[in-house]
This record gives C-alpha cells, structure tokens and sequence, in this order.
C-alpha cells in the first residue's frame, strides 16, 4: 500500500443518534490512521425516503415523511451546535430535501436526489460531533470523487474516474484533517446524483480505500463481526474471527446482511484488507476479510436471502438450438436485472433474482416480462427464500457429514451446486426458511 490511511465506514445505526455518533467519534480519535470517514444515513431515515419515492402518497403521508426525517436529525442537533461553515450547508440541504420531498410524481433522477438526503444531512452532523472532540475533521461530498454511469437506483462505479478525482481533490485533504464523506451517492458526467443500490454505503467505503491506495477498510456496525448465520435466528451462532474474499463475497451476496455484497470487489481487487466490528462494541474484537486462503475446508456458515423471485422460461425452441440463453441475458442486461442462480433442462431455463421488499423500484419490471414472453412461456414465482451452505471446498459428499442426506428432509424447489465450491445454495418456502437455517446450523455447525 502506498499510504497508511484506514478507510472507516460507519452504519446506520452507528450514526442513529448523537450517542451513537459519539461512540463513533471515539474510535476515529482512539485510531490516527483513520482519515477517511463514509457516513450511512441515520437509522429509519431511508426508510421514509424510499417511501417518498412512492407516487401513490397523500400529502398528509408525505408530509408525515418528511417530519420524521427531520425530525430525526433535529434529536441530533439538540445535542451540538454547527459551525458556521456547517450550519450554512445543512441548512441548504434540508430545505432542498424539503423542496423536493414534495414532488408527487418524482423522476427516476429525482428519486436518485431524494434517496441522497439521508448521507448528506448525517455528514454535516458528524463532522460536528468529530470536531466536539478537537479533531480536525471536514466534510466532503462524495459526488466530487465517485462517479458513476447515469443508471439511477443502482448506479455502476467509474474505477478510473474516481482514482482520478480522489488523486486530486481528496487525498490533498487526508494529509493534514479526517474527511468524512457520504457512503451509498455519487454522481455521472452531467453532475446529477445517483445512488449505488440499498445498502450501497459499504461500497462506497472500498471503492473510497480503492481510489486512495488505502491499508485497510473498517466496517463499523451493530454486531461483533460476521457469524456462522443470523444470531438472531440461532442463538449458538459464533462470530468467524477470518475469512477469505471468496467467502465473505458469497456470504454478502446470500445473505449475510453484516456487509454489501459489491463490497469484496474493490477491496479484492485491490488487496485491501477489511474489518468488520461493533461500533458499541469496538474492543470486542470483530471478523478480518484477506486475500489468503482460509485453512478451514468445509462449510463455515449457512445465510439466507428472503423475498426471491424465480423465473423460469419455457420453450420448444431452445431444444437443440442455439442462441435462446443469450437472448434471454441480453433483456435482463438491457433492464438491469442481475441474476444469481441458474438452471438449465432440455427446454427451460430457471432464474433466481433477489426481490428486496424495500428497494425504490421492483426488480422485475413488467415490461421485461413482456419481451420475454414474446419467444418463451413465463412463469413467475414469489415468496421464496434463497438459502446458501458457505465455505471452502464444499462437497455433496465430505468425510463428516453428507450433505445430500440432510437436504433430504426439506421441500427444496431449486438447488445448484458446483459452479463455485464455496457455496451450495437452494431455495425453499419462505414460510419454512428460518426453521430450515435453524435446522441446519444445528446440524452442522453446532457440533
């Protein structure tokens, strides 16, 4: 690494409050190579700013929304008072979300400006809590350095452009002060903002670490690092002190909601190291993601991903013949639909696509179903829940268990295995998810 620079980056509920965001402060103070601080939007400000999203909102609805979003950040402010050069832009910034809040019928652009408001309020108010303790901090908008293409809702980063603008007006900054900067924003050419997708903050912060040569990225959240699964859901699930990228990537992507899934790429890409920890608990130790290997084979962790659409398209036509895949792919590519799993017969194809409840637009756009259905039979199903077995070197058949014996005792619709021996995923019910994980971390991870 080039600089001894930490990237940290600190949650919604790590910054929920003035408490919270205090908490906070102290490990920026407690550790000099933090320079560089992403901020998520307040805990429950998203929410309401997805719903602001909605064009079916009345205007005594839309107005609740917005009292509570201020409202929210005023319960901060009782807390500190701004600096002048603070105060000037959060007060800008508020009545420009109150200006905007109250369009009916918002733009996929304006919805993109409408979700930004969470980060960029939190920002201003951290910055201040940082400064309560002297240090030296500045508030950065992380629309100057990282940019993006113009898709609003899930934007795809520009590597090169962001190096380029993070080389010239970011790390002059980080030399002298703490930056703290937005997670989950940025902007495209023309300058209008977009967002990276739900959840977008984490990120934000390895692509920050990425474009600043950074040592390290810290994950500041609200549980002790990444466990074996949901300890909410199984009291016995243990907190994994190591993992590779290659299983932290496919435990973010099914499900383990500790981390965003696009966060492993820039930081494997890069060879930046990344801790995961509690921000109430930071001397609890935490989980370390690296490039090298992890010596446990065998499954580590058992995630799921609830809110699954399956898709699976039917036709004569592609008995034989060539070309019906990549027809299939080049619609879901022109709507931006990613998919996750995939299975094949003589005469149908099976897709997964994840269905978050509180995404600002549906994954499966109607008009997506309807090019489809042009060529093939169409077949939608929902209410599925995706459930992935985690780890290194996974086998149907491994010398202590067999895995096919204990899948055996669930109602499974789809399974795949074999593309990756880090991951065995299928999916089930979701009325029978939770007892189905429960089951299985039971079984396999709890002897």
């Amino acid at each position: 690494m080039n600089s001894s620079y930490v990237v940290a980056k600190f949650g919604g509920t790590s910054v929920a409050d003035f408490d919270a965001m205090s908490r906070c402060a102290q490990i920026i103070q407690n550790n000099s190579q933090v320079r560089l601080v992403a901020v998520s939007a307040s805990a429950g400000v998203t929410n309401h700013l997805v719903a602001l999203c909605q064009n079916n909102l009345t205007q005594i609805e839309r107005n609740k929304h917005v009292t509570q979003v201020c409202d929210i950040q005023n319960s901060i402010l009782k807390n500190i008072t701004l600096d002048s050069d603070l105060a000037d832009g959060f007060n800008q910034t508020l009545n420009l979300f109150q200006e905007l809040a109250q369009n009916d019928n918002p733009s996929e652009k304006n919805k993109d400006a409408l979700l930004s408001f969470g980060e960029r309020l939190s920002s201003y108010l951290f910055t201040q809590v940082l400064r309560g303790l002297d240090i030296n901090a500045v508030r950065f908008d992380a629309r100057d350095v990282l940019k993006t293409d113009s898709q609003h809702g899930k934007a795809i980063p520009n590597i090169s452009a962001t190096k380029d603008a993070a080389l010239t007006d970011l790390c002059p900054l980080l030399e002298s002060q703490v930056v703290v900067t937005q997670g989950f924003i940025g902007s495209d050419n023309q300058g209008n903002t977009t967002t990276l997708g739900r959840g977008g903050s984490d990120y934000s912060a390895a692509l920050f670490a990425e474009a600043i040569d950074a040592s390290a990225i810290h994950i500041w959240t609200d549980v002790v690092g990444i466990f074996s699964t949901d300890p909410r859901l199984c009291v016995k699930a243990t907190p994994i002190a190591k993992l590779s990228f290659d299983e932290a990537a496919e435990m973010a992507t099914f499900g383990a909601k500790v981390l965003h899934p696009a966060t492993i790429l820039p930081a494997s890409r890069a060879g930046i190291p990344v801790f995961v920890g509690s921000s109430r608990e930071p001397n609890e130790g935490g989980t370390w993601i690296e490039k090298e290997k992890t010596i446990h084979s065998g499954i580590r962790a058992v995630t799921q991903r609830k809110n699954q659409i399956l898709l699976t398209l039917k036709s004569p036509e592609m008995l034989l013949a060539s070309g019906f895949l990549a027809k299939v792919f080049t619609i879901l590519a022109q709507y931006n639909i990613s998919v996750d799993l995939v299975t094949t017969s003589e005469i149908s194809v099976a897709l997964t696509l994840d269905n978050a409840p509180n995404a600002s637009r549906p994954e499966l756009d109607q008009a997506c179903l309807d090019l489809l259905s042009e060529f093939c039979h169409v077949t939608v199903e929902n209410n599925l829940t995706l459930i992935a077995l985690i780890g290194s070197q996974i086998q149907l058949q491994q010398q202590e268990v067999n895995l096919m014996q204990v899948l055996s005792d669930f109602d499974i619709r789809m399974i795949c295995h074999g593309a990756s021996k880090h991951n065995l995923c299928f999916l089930v019910e979701q009325s029978r998810s939770d007892h189905i994980v429960q089951s299985i971390h039971s079984r396999l991870l709890e002897a």
